[in-house]
């Protein structure tokens, strides 16, 4: 039977379960990454209210990733049992309830814990890459997978800009500031709700059906296990999962320390404004909503003519430029050449992260759930070490230079990468598969079998 994955991406239409997928999972991940960073923006401010001290501010920044490690592991066998629709909608619902509690702490222990426990939704990724790596054909599946991940990631480039406005717009009402930060939480809650309901109503696990109800029909799915610890026991094997985890810490780790501690950076060493700081790091974030698709599009190209070595020398290329601007980044005392430099390694940052995420489906199919879920926790462990790095020096700007060494070592790993002969054929004679198919389609003329 042909494969029903979609062999191009319309972009304007929710006709097809594909296309469904694409739309919400990016849509889930926004509204998740919204939340999951709705308080960096404010921690000035926050701070001030709860007497926080830097080490706690630090040591905050460092729980709202923290959680997710575990969590991304736990996910992606989650989806291999259970679906992708069952897993998001739980995770949506369940992760309302820290942010809206965040809103009710009172003092460090409390905002730490209500913090961690948000951590969990940023297993949201997993999720999202695992839907769209489903629906879509291997000619296309980098640029679902980098577009979806990029659109979702922009929520934290978002939050950062808007999050001050709604606390501002609550002050304006005449609240205190106290009380504005608070009532400021509940707006992402909200949001993650609503997406929670759409996202059970209008989506399915595969292009077939849900993953449930195709195994109580007999009908065999991608991964050839059930999900459990025995999906995690497999990916864990391969050495490859561990190199790309080794990446994903390198660049979307990079990512999630850049949006939870970089307003304050800019607060305390150029003296900006939080607004202002905000509209920086906010800028920085919104590159995702283009730089994760480019990584994503010029894998799949690449991947047209060069297979999967293409796609592992893209993602060389790409860490190596994310470490050399990092390091650039961490000299500059000017702010104009500050913000310059970060948007430019953000750039590389984005687009390695898409392009990583355009070759996690091919390293085994069988037991996607848990490739994702590894690689993904490598991206939270890699933002847990730069928040104890930053603390164990106490000096930002060191800790962005030694992490731009990170990535241009990280970028030697992947370099080294290696698929035997016989799973780059398997995999080229799908992607040509997939290409005929995307031709027949548009031309109305069978392709050859």
């Amino acid at each position: 039977m042909a494969s029903q994955k979609a062999t191009s991406i319309d972009l304007f239409s929710f006709k097809t379960p594909q296309m469904r997928a694409f739309h919400l999972t990016w849509i889930a991940f926004f509204v998740c990454f919204f939340a999951w960073f709705a308080t960096a923006p404010l921690m000035p401010i926050i701070a001030k209210d709860l007497t926080l001290s830097k080490d706690q501010v630090y040591s905050i920044a460092i729980a709202g990733v923290f959680a997710t490690i575990l969590a991304r592991m736990i996910i992606g066998p989650m989806c291999d049992k259970y679906g992708p629709r069952i897993t998001y909608t739980i995770l949506l619902a369940l992760g309302s309830i820290p942010v809206f509690g965040v809103g009710l702490a009172w003092d460090y222990t409390s905002f730490l814990v209500f913090r961690l426990f948000i951590g969990v939704i940023g297993a949201s990724f997993v999720i999202t890459q695992y839907h769209t790596s489903v629906m879509f054909a291997p000619n296309v599946v980098g640029t679902a997978n980098a577009t979806v991940g990029g659109w979702g990631n922009a929520g934290g480039g978002v939050t950062q800009s808007i999050m001050p406005l709604v606390f501002a717009g609550v002050a304006a009402f005449g609240f205190s500031q106290t009380l504005s930060w608070r009532y400021a939480m509940i707006v992402p809650g909200i949001l993650m709700l609503i997406t929670a309901v759409a996202y059970w109503k209008f989506t399915q696990d595969t292009p077939e059906g849900n993953i449930l109800d195709l195994r109580a029909r007999g009908i065999a799915v991608d991964s050839g296990k059930k999900g459990g610890w025995d999906v995690m026991k497999t990916a864990a094997k391969n050495y490859r999962v561990w190199l790309l985890a080794a990446c994903y810490g390198a660049s979307f780790g990079v990512e999630l320390f850049i949006h939870g501690i970089a307003v304050t950076y800019y607060f305390n060493k150029f003296h900006m404004s939080v607004e202002n700081a905000g509209y920086a790091v906010g800028a920085f974030g919104l590159l995702a909503l283009f730089a994760r698709a480019l990584g994503g599009i010029f894998s799949d190209k690449i991947a047209r003519s060069k297979g999967l070595d293409g796609r592992t020398w893209l993602l060389f290329g790409l860490l190596l430029g994310e470490g050399v601007f990092l390091i650039a980044f961490s000299q500059a005392d000017a702010v104009g050449f500050a913000i310059a430099a970060m948007l430019v390694f953000g750039l590389f940052t984005h687009m390695a992260c898409g392009s990583l995420y355009a070759l996690v489906p091919f390293i085994d199919r069988k037991v996607l759930g848990g490739v994702a879920g590894i690689i993904g926790a490598g991206g939270n462990i890699g933002g847990v070490a730069a928040g104890f790095l930053l603390r164990g020096t106490g000096n930002p700007q060191l800790c962005f230079m030694i992490l731009g060494i990170t990535a241009i070592v990280c970028a030697f790993g992947a370099a080294v990468i290696r698929f035997s002969i016989k799973h780059k054929q398997d995999e080229q004679a799908l992607y040509d598969a997939a290409v005929a198919q995307r031709h027949a389609t548009a031309t109305g003329i069978p392709a050859m079998a």
